[in-house]
């Protein structure tokens, strides 16, 4: 009973972030659009792209990534022991976790802006226009200051999480999309581009700033401690490491994408972080939700060495996502090229850069699934305290992504080239973790997971059939069309894809679906 109780609190927190998370992507979308009005999809945008990418891709190994992956089993266990023995060890490795965050963020960051000009010469080195290496080293000594303020703020979502707390976690994101978006309306014709500095700043900071009543309710400060004789500070530290190497990867791996991206035809920069924006929408609402609620269940689940929860929430996390972003994927592949013209063809974006982003978004679509299990069974290895199988899985995957964008954008495919390698090379590694995870648990119900998967592809299909006609009659008429009428094209479709995939859903009996209209009705 206190199985199905927990579960169904996972359930509805799911929802919750969902649904914050949406509101967070579509704020995020608006913040493309502006930029890409406001400063073309080439030229300067692309070094806005590229600079602002920078720290936030740090951001996962400093925090938001890295450290609450190896932070958030400790913290789970330490609520569980503060419990018990009404102890504050929780506090003590919060406060040393700020502390950490302080000692190394703040020199790295200083370091940064001093060197910023050979750092950003080395990185940026496919930029041939001196104008646009200048811009981007100002640029990043704005942007580098952005990490620290995300950074903590990460911290305080892992404590906020680890204690079943979910909605202000979700909703700091929100803050950050408005305070660009205010920033670069009212101060572009003032500062220019430095107007997103401004908003990117501001953001980071109304971030730690709107969680903190939250923290201070739950029975905690944000005050540092820079004593770290703390064993389970130690154990977080440990756990760190091969963590923050694994993000190193994937970090490592994304810039790379971005320096050959800035060696192709003019916009391919800008053409794959837009590409990015769209696919994160369904990876964010859907992917990062679950991810994010059912992590320290698993954790939980971990310390009690309740192997049949463990097996239960993994299938079930799996069930989900497949049930959730497979029929995210295919829509992007009938209807990416409309949505993305409403969002961003205005000003100096044309419909050569919105076929160019389609293209890429296309080969992204082809491994939302992939990605998504993946991330979720790595937290999967690191509720279990085993952190280098990620790791060495993360390797696999980070050498066939160079290999096959090597190869790929040299051939027609170009800049979609290195979309389609990393949904090949996450693909792979995907397989890999399903297959360690049930060597792990002794067993996965793989009848189950494939019956899911059979009942998906067959429910999408009535959709997927009403939008091939469709994508048919209309042609190549969208490039003419007004933002407003495909807006109303694409709100007509989303409704029928709703329709058509629910009852289809509820035909097939998908256990994942009927399992949460029964939560609804409890």
């Amino acid at each position: 009973m206190d199985k199905e109780k927990d579960l169904n609190k996972s359930s509805v927190s799911t929802f919750v972030v969902m649904g914050s998370t949406f509101i967070s992507r579509i704020l995020g979308f608006l913040r493309t659009a502006v930029i890409s009005y406001v400063f073309g999809a080439s030229g300067t945008a692309d070094v806005i792209n590229l600079t602002f990418a920078i720290p936030n891709n740090l951001r996962k190994l400093m925090a938001e990534g890295a450290l609450s992956a190896a932070f958030i089993p400790v913290i789970t266990e330490t609520i569980e022991i503060d419990k018990k023995n009404k102890s504050n060890s929780t506090q003590k490795v919060f406060s040393n976790l700020l502390g950490f965050q302080l000692i190394i963020i703040l020199p790295f960051s200083a370091l940064a802006i001093i060197f910023a000009r050979p750092l950003m010469t080395n990185i940026l080195t496919q930029f041939k226009n001196p104008e646009q290496i200048e811009l981007s080293i100002s640029l990043f000594r704005f942007f580098i200051n952005y990490l620290l303020f995300i950074s903590v703020s990460a911290v305080i979502m892992g404590l906020l999480n680890s204690l079943n707390h979910f909605f202000i976690p979700a909703l700091t994101p929100i803050l950050f999309s408005i305070s660009v978006l205010v920033s670069i309306l009212l101060l572009h014709n003032i500062i220019g581009v430095y107007s997103m500095a401004v908003g990117v700043l501001l953001g980071g900071i109304a971030q730690v700033v709107f969680q903190y009543p939250k923290v201070r309710q739950s029975g905690y400060n944000l005050l540092p401690n820079f004593s770290f004789k703390n064993a389970y500070f130690s154990r977080i530290m440990k756990q760190w490491l091969p963590v923050v190497i694994t993000s190193s990867l994937f970090t490592i791996n994304q810039q790379i994408a971005f320096l050959f991206s800035s060696g192709l035809e003019h916009g391919s920069t800008s053409a794959l972080v837009n590409a990015l924006v769209f696919w994160q929408l369904p990876f964010g609402i859907f992917s990062a939700s679950i991810t994010t609620v059912l992590f320290p269940r698993m954790s939980r689940q971990s310390i009690q060495e309740d192997t049949e929860g463990l097996r239960s929430t993994l299938n079930y996390g799996i069930r989900l996502l497949f049930s959730l972003l497979i029929p995210s994927a295919i829509f992007y592949l009938f209807f990416g090229k409309i949505i993305i013209a409403t969002a961003l063809q205005r000003g100096m974006f044309t419909a050569e850069n919105t076929i160019m982003t389609h293209y890429v978004l296309k080969a992204y679509s082809l491994g939302l699934f992939s990605i998504g299990g993946f991330n979720f069974l790595q937290r999967y290895f690191y509720s279990r305290r085993k952190y280098y199988i990620p790791f060495f899985t993360a390797i696999i995957v980070c050498i066939l992504d160079i290999i096959l964008s090597v190869i790929l954008k040299e051939t027609y495919l170009q800049v979609s080239g290195l979309a389609l390698a990393n949904s090949i090379s996450f693909t792979i590694g995907f397989f890999i973790l399903l297959f360690l995870s049930r060597k792990s648990l002794k067993f996965i119900n793989g009848l189950f997971l494939l019956s899911t998967m059979g009942k998906v592809f067959i429910s999408v299909l009535p959709a997927s059939i009403f939008s091939f006609f469709l994508v048919k009659f209309i042609g190549a008429n969208w490039i003419s069309f007004s933002a407003v009428f495909n807006l109303l094209i694409i709100i007509l479709v989303v409704f029928v894809w709703l329709v058509l995939t629910l009852f289809m859903y509820k035909l097939t009996k998908l256990e994942v679906i009927d399992f949460i209209l029964k939560r609804k009705r409890t």
